[in-house]
């Protein structure tokens, strides 16, 4: 009597094409994790951005005016010439000529911010609290010219200080780091490429 056919079982079919699960698993945690300096770096710079526009509008648009100062008027009266090159008149005909100029208010020395001698040109600036200037003749104490004086006010909107000292310590300050960091962070975006590039080539 035959014995019955035996089944067989015909053995899992493989297909060269498909890859399983498990292995394509396998194979992902093998690739190299991107590192996430770039995102980060990108994210702070777009933050710090932002945080210091206004501030940094402010010390650019002032910086620019004051790189005039010296080619405008408006901002900073020009320096006179005197008759000679010598200081021949005493400080209370410094203070007379001053008070001469009524534009400046000047009626005594506590209306004085500072003097400003200037030997080689025969002339001295005097500077009052109000920000007027009177440039005299040192040697007659003639008035030369008055005129406001900006160029000090925008120095300290530059710098912040005229906004307050808080201000200046607790928002300028801390822009001008932001700003380092922004600068910092550029160039590290700039470079990233670059230095990406010079990895393939020598891998």
């Amino acid at each position: 009597m035959p014995s019955p056919p035996v089944s067989q079982q015909a053995p899992p079919h493989h297909d060269a094409g498909q890859v399983s699960p498990a292995r394509l698993k396998s194979a992902a945690g093998t690739r190299p994790k991107k590192s996430r300096a770039p995102k980060l770096s990108r994210k702070l710079h777009r933050v710090g951005a932002l945080i210091s526009a206004l501030p940094l509008l402010v010390v650019i648009v002032s910086g620019i005016i004051l790189q005039l100062k010296k080619d405008w008027s408006w901002v900073q009266p020009p320096t006179e010439r005197g008759s000679t090159e010598t200081l021949a008149i005493s400080w209370d005909q410094v203070l007379e000529g001053a008070k001469s100029a009524s534009e400046a208010g000047i009626a005594s020395w506590d209306d004085v911010d500072r003097l400003d001698v200037r030997p080689s040109k025969g002339m001295l600036k005097v500077r009052a609290k109000n920000r007027w200037e009177v440039q005299l003749d040192a040697a007659t104490g003639d008035v030369l010219s008055v005129n406001y004086r900006r160029s000090d006010l925008l120095e300290q909107i530059h710098d912040g200080s005229f906004f307050g000292e808080p201000t200046k310590l607790w928002v300028f300050l801390p822009v001008a780091i932001i700003l380092l960091g922004l600068w910092v962070s550029g160039v590290y975006l700039w470079l990233l490429p670059h230095l990406v590039k010079r990895r393939r080539r020598s891998a």
